[in-house]
């Protein structure tokens, strides 16, 4: 496992939990608004191995509830389902966040853990924009529909800012998660800290009204705003 970083404690990336984050080392997508491009590159060293992880979090049992590997993107490590059984051997509960990128070993993994956040770039159309990579977008709904299949609590998030989405694409974005079957959906705003692209850290207004909240409340079983 490259471990690129930790989050020791945070009460916002698993549902109703203490959780501590793992941040994985490697990401092949290049999106603009990235608050982890450190955390891009493949080649980079791992900042921890993974002994060190696990003492980490024996000194936590009890503390924590669960352990999120996030990214980067943890599906490309080769050791992931290992690495996950360690954890989960220590009693803590195990989510995911991941973007997609790759479908078949995200659905090998989905049986593993407890909770998934998958982050939904843009209109699957419409993908590329964002990620700057060619048939992003068919990996990706690709990569949710395994979510939908496998019966694991998730959770569909898209990170919005008002240079690179609009009200339209949205909507758009709503509409291809429903024809997926997708009933858990969250918008959330775009931050500027840890941002690479200076052009996109300007001051800037939410791209959301009440007509567009309004519709999504009634597009999905639950809806949530992060701001």
């Amino acid at each position: 496992m490259k471990i690129g970083g930790i989050a020791p404690f945070t009460t916002i990336d698993f549902p109703d939990a203490l959780a501590a984050v793992l941040f994985c080392q490697g990401c092949p997508w290049r999106c603009g608004y990235c608050h982890n491009p450190h955390l891009q590159s493949c080649s980079a060293k791992a900042a921890y191995d993974w002994p060190r992880i696990l003492n980490f979090l024996k000194m936590r049992q009890g503390f924590l509830d669960a352990v999120v590997f996030s990214g980067g993107e943890p599906t490309q490590q080769p050791d992931l389902i290992s690495a996950i059984q360690d954890v989960r051997k220590m009693g803590f509960k195990i989510g995911l966040h991941t973007a997609g990128m790759h479908p078949d070993p995200l659905q090998t993994v989905l049986p593993y853990v407890d909770w998934v956040g998958m982050d939904i770039k843009a209109p699957f159309d419409d993908y590329e924009k964002i990620t700057r990579i060619p048939k992003s977008g068919l990996t990706a709904k690709m990569s949710a529909s395994h979510i939908l299949a496998s019966g694991v609590r998730y959770e569909f998030r898209t990170t919005v800012h008002p240079r690179l989405l609009t009200i339209d694409d949205l909507k758009r974005l709503a509409e291809d998660l429903i024809a997926l079957g997708a009933h858990h959906y969250a918008l959330q705003q775009f931050r500027t800290q840890g941002c690479g692209n200076e052009s996109l850290t300007t001051v800037y207004q939410n791209v959301w009204d009440d007509a567009l909240m309004e519709h999504m409340k009634k597009s999905f079983q639950t809806f949530l705003i992060r701001e």
